[in-house]
C-alpha cells in the first residue's frame, strides 16, 4: 500500500524555516540595521552623548528589547499557524520606530541639551518619553480592539498607505537616486524577483542577491573605501544592558514638559500597530491586537529600564514579507541578528561595509505594498476614502521637509513668515495643521468618506464629532495637547457633522431608491463577515480577502 506524500502536513508541524524567510531576512534585518544606524549617528552628534555611552548602553538595551519582540511575534505566528493548520502564515516584522527616533532627538532630547548642557539630563528626559509612550501603548491594548472593530478597513490601511509612501518610500528612493548606478540594478533584482515568478539560477534567494550584487557594483565604483572598514573594526567591542533605572526615575521626576509630545505619540503607535494588524489582515493573518499591543508596550518600557529612548513598535510591511515568503521565523532571526550586533558594536563595521543604496531599495519596494494593498483590499467604491487618508501624512512629510530645509538655513517657517512663503507657493500653515497628529488624522477622515460612500451620514456626523473632540484638545491639527488647542478646525468638524446629519434627515425622508452599488458595498466587516473569526484573531473591519498580489501573474514564494 503506497503512502500519499503530497498530504498537508499535521496540526502543528510548523518549519521554523523556508527559503522565502531567507528573502525576508535580509529585507527586514538590513531594515532595522539602517535605522539603527541612524539613531546611534543622532544620539552622538546631536545630543553629544559618547560614542561608549551609545555603543554600551544605549544599542544592548535596544538589542534586548528587539531580541524580545521578534521572538514573541514568531510566537504569535507559529501559534497562529498551528490553530488554522497552515503553512504560510507570516510574522509581524518589529522594529525601532522611525518617526519616533527623529522626534525624542529633536523635540525631547536636543532642547534639554542645549539648556542645559547636560547629555545627561537630556538621556533621562529621552528614558522617561519613552517610558510613557508604552505605558500609553498598554493602555491602548484594551482599548485598541474596539476602535478597531468601529473603524472601516478604507481608513485604516489608507492612513498606513500615507505612512509608507511618504515616511518609508520617499526617503530611500532618494538615497537611491544619489547613487542610481548602485540602487537601480539592486531594484531591478528586487522588483523582478519578488513582483513576477522568474527564479535566479540556483533558486538563490532575492533579497541576498540583490545585496550582494549592489556590495559589489558599490566596492567596484569606488563607492565604498577600505581604510573606512579598517578604522569601523577597531570599535567592536561586547558590551551587555545593565539596569538605568535611577536614570528613568531621574527622567520621570520632570515629567509634565514630556506629556506634550508623548500623549500624541502613544496614541500614534497604538493606532499605527492597529492599521498594521489590520494590514496583516487583510493579507490573510488575522492576529489578535491586544497580544500584539501588549507587547508594543512592554517592548518600550523594557528598552527604557535599560537605557533606550527609542520605543520599538510593530513595522509596516507584514504584506511585503509575506509577499517576498517570509513566515514565522524571518522575524525571530531579524532580531537575534541585530541584537548581536548590538551587543558586540558591529553597526559601525556593517555600515563601512555595505552601501546604503544596496540596501535601501527593499524599503522602496515595502511602499509599493502598502500602497497598493490599501486599494485591492477594500471596495472599489472606497478608493476615495483610501486617498483622503492618505492626504494627511503627505501633509506631515512635506511640512517636516519645509521645517528641515529651513532650519539648515538657518531660519525657521515663523521668522521668514507666512505670507512670504504664500508668495512663494508654499501653502505650509495649511499644511502643517493637516499633518499634526497625522495618523489618526488620517482614520478619522478616511472613516467619514467611507461612511459618505456608503450613505451612513450618521455615522459619518459621529465620525466627525470625533475630529471634534481630537481637534478641539490637541491630538490632530495641532502641535500640542492642550484644551482649545485649534478651535477653528474643531469648528470645521463640528459644522460638517452638522452638514452629514441634514443629509441623513433628508434621505430618511426621501422615497426609496432601487439598490445600487453604494447600497451593496459593505463598511464594516465586523457587520458582514462571512464566516466568524479564528480564536487568535479580533473582529475586524471587511470580509477578508486573499493577499494582494502586485502582478496577476506572480507567482507564490516559495
Amino acid at each position: 500500500m503506497s503512502t500519499n506524500t503530497s498530504a498537508p502536513p499535521r496540526a502543528g508541524a510548523v518549519a521554523w524555516w523556508t527559503r522565502g524567510d531567507t528573502n525576508a531576512f535580509f529585507g527586514l534585518a538590513f531594515n532595522i540595521l539602517v535605522n539603527v544606524l541612524t539613531l546611534t549617528g543622532l544620539m552622538i552628534a546631536v545630543v553629544g552623548v559618547p560614542a561608549e555611552d551609545v555603543l554600551g548602553t544605549v544599542l544592548p538595551a535596544l538589542g534586548v528589547a528587539l531580541v524580545l519582540g521578534n521572538v514573541y511575534y514568531t510566537h504569535l505566528a507559529r501559534r497562529l499557524a498551528r490553530r488554522e493548520n497552515r503553512t504560510d502564515v507570516t510574522a509581524l516584522p518589529y522594529g525601532p520606530s522611525v518617526p519616533h527616533m527623529f522626534i525624542v532627538v529633536f523635540v525631547i532630547m536636543l532642547p534639554i541639551y542645549l539648556e542645559t548642557d547636560s547629555f545627561l539630563r537630556a538621556w533621562e528626559a529621552g528614558l522617561a518619553w519613552a517610558f510613557v509612550i508604552g505605558i500609553i501603548v498598554l493602555i491602548g491594548a484594551f482599548v485598541g480592539p474596539y476602535i478597531r472593530r468601529v473603524t472601516p478597513r478604507a481608513a485604516m490601511l489608507g492612513t498606513l498607505a500615507g505612512i509608507s509612501l511618504t515616511f518609508i518610500a520617499m526617503r530611500p528612493a532618494a538615497q537611491m537616486w544619489e547613487y542610481a548606478w548602485i540602487g537601480l540594478p539592486v531594484l531591478a533584482i528586487i522588483l523582478i524577483g519578488f513582483f513576477t515568478d522568474v527564479r535566479l539560477p540556483g533558486n538563490i534567494p532575492v533579497g541576498l542577491a540583490a545585496l550582494l550584487v549592489g556590495t559589489a557594483i558599490g566596492w567596484i565604483g569606488g563607492a565604498m573605501s577600505v581604510p573606512d572598514v579598517t578604522a569601523a573594526a577597531k570599535d567592536i567591542a561586547f558590551a551587555l544592558p545593565d539596569m538605568r533605572i535611577d536614570m528613568l526615575l531621574d527622567g520621570l521626576s520632570d515629567l509634565a514638559p514630556l506629556l506634550a509630545t508623548a500623549i500624541p505619540l502613544g496614541v500614534y503607535n497604538f493606532t499605527e500597530a492597529m492599521s498594521n494588524v489590520e494590514s496583516a489582515a487583510a493579507a490573510g493573518d488575522s492576529y489578535n491586537l491586544r497580544s500584539v499591543l501588549l507587547a508594543d508596550g512592554a517592548g518600550a518600557v523594557i528598552g527604557s529600564a535599560l537605557g533606550s529612548p527609542f520605543p520599538p513598535a510593530v513595522y509596516i510591511g507584514h504584506p511585503g514579507w509575506k509577499d517576498a515568503g517570509g513566515r514565522a521565523g524571518y522575524s525571530m532571526a531579524s532580531g537575534v541578528f541585530i541584537a548581536v550586533l548590538c551587543f558586540l558594536g558591529l553597526f559601525g563595521l556593517l555600515s563601512a561595509l555595505l552601501p546604503l543604496p544596496a540596501i535601501v531599495p527593499i524599503l522602496l519596494y515595502i511602499g509599493l505594498l502598502i500602497g497598493a494593498q490599501a486599494f485591492q483590499a477594500v471596495p472599489r467604491i472606497h478608493a476615495a476614502a483610501v486617498v483622503i487618508a492618505i492626504l494627511p501624512n503627505m501633509a506631515s512629510w512635506a511640512a517636516g521637509l519645509i521645517d528641515n530645509s529651513l532650519a539648515a538655513a538657518g531660519t525657521s517657517a515663523a521668522e521668514v513668515g507666512n505670507d512670504a512663503l504664500n508668495g512663494a507657493g508654499v501653502v505650509y500653515d495649511g499644511l502643517n495643521t493637516l499633518g499634526q497628529g497625522a495618523v489618526l488624522a488620517g482614520l478619522v477622515l478616511g472613516a467619514i468618506t467611507t461612511f459618505i460612500i456608503d450613505k451612513r451620514f450618521v455615522h459619518a456626523a459621529v465620525a466627525a464629532g470625533v475630529g471634534t473632540v481630537l481637534s478641539f484638545i490637541g491630538l490632530i491639527h495641532a502641535p500640542k495637547v492642550e484644551w482649545a488647542a485649534d478651535p477653528q478646525v474643531a469648528l470645521g468638524y463640528l459644522l460638517f457633522g452638522v452638514v452629514c446629519l441634514g443629509y441623513g434627515l433628508i434621505s430618511r425622508n426621501a422615497p426609496d431608491a432601487p439598490a445600487g452599488p453604494l447600497d451593496e458595498e459593505p463598511a464594516l466587516h465586523a457587520e458582514h463577515a462571512a464566516t466568524p473569526p479564528a480564536a487568535d484573531a479580533e473582529p475586524v473591519g471587511t470580509p477578508e480577502l486573499p493577499a494582494p498580489r502586485a502582478t496577476a501573474g506572480a507567482a507564490e514564494p516559495a
